[in-house]
């Protein structure tokens, strides 16, 4: 099986490209430069008329969203074990991972990008404004789950539930804290997350996508 994926160094694609890379795949990590709207050229409207990162494609068939991509991870590399055994527990890390997806990412999304959803200056500034405190109580929640695992004995968020294995609720931690700190909001606060993120960062698959990807996991850090 050929697989290639579509990513953007620092976007939620971090999360897949962690998977593959601690799942041992072999892949063709290709960079698409947001920045520079490489998203919006014909080439990558081919692979996704929505113009949006991650894309996997494997056998030629492309594959979008994150939840499905890493579904699919899940269950073609069984023996990473980042999906739960029991319907419960996959239930539950669905259900936190559905709410990384679709309310703590939007929420950043209402911060960094405003204009996607007004062309008032006024209105975005008061969006933008607005959002902060909103993005920095779902990173507390954040916190509050890595807690829980911790106080279960466990090494990963999926403790609780009876998974204490890498999945990507854990990557997605390390993702919507570094954005936290592009919104001016110290991850350092989130002492439970904080320690979280040392501990995964350094695991040898999560340190050579951060490496490719160059992140800096604290952009309110001096350099």
């Amino acid at each position: 099986m050929t697989i290639q994926l579509y990513f953007s160094p620092g976007a939620c694609s971090f999360v897949p490209h962690v998977l593959l890379e601690m799942a041992g795949a072999s892949f063709e990590p290709t960079m698409v430069k947001l920045h520079k709207g490489e998203q919006y050229g014909d080439e990558y409207k081919a692979i996704n008329p929505r113009s949006q990162v991650p894309v996997l494609v494997a056998n030629g068939q492309a594959l979008t969203q994150i939840v499905a991509i890493c579904g699919y991870i899940a269950a073609q590399f069984p023996a990473a074990n980042f999906m739960p055994q029991s319907a419960w527990a996959q239930a539950k890390m669905l259900e936190t991972f559905a709410w990384m997806n679709n309310t703590v990412h939007p929420t950043f999304t209402h911060i960094f990008m405003p204009q996607k959803f007004s062309e008032d200056a006024a209105a975005q500034a008061s969006m933008k404004a607005f959002h902060i405190p909103q993005m920095a109580a779902r990173l507390a929640e954040i916190d509050a789950l890595i807690g829980q695992a911790k106080a279960k004995g466990g090494q990963f968020i999926a403790a609780p539930w009876g998974h204490d294995h890498f999945t990507a609720l854990d990557a997605y931690t390390l993702t919507l804290t570094r954005w936290g700190s592009i919104a001016g909001i110290d991850p350092t606060q989130f002492t439970q997350a904080w320690a979280h993120i040392q501990q995964i960062a350094v695991l040898p698959a999560m340190a050579r996508v951060i490496e490719r990807e160059r992140l800096q996991l604290n952009l309110m850090a001096k350099t």
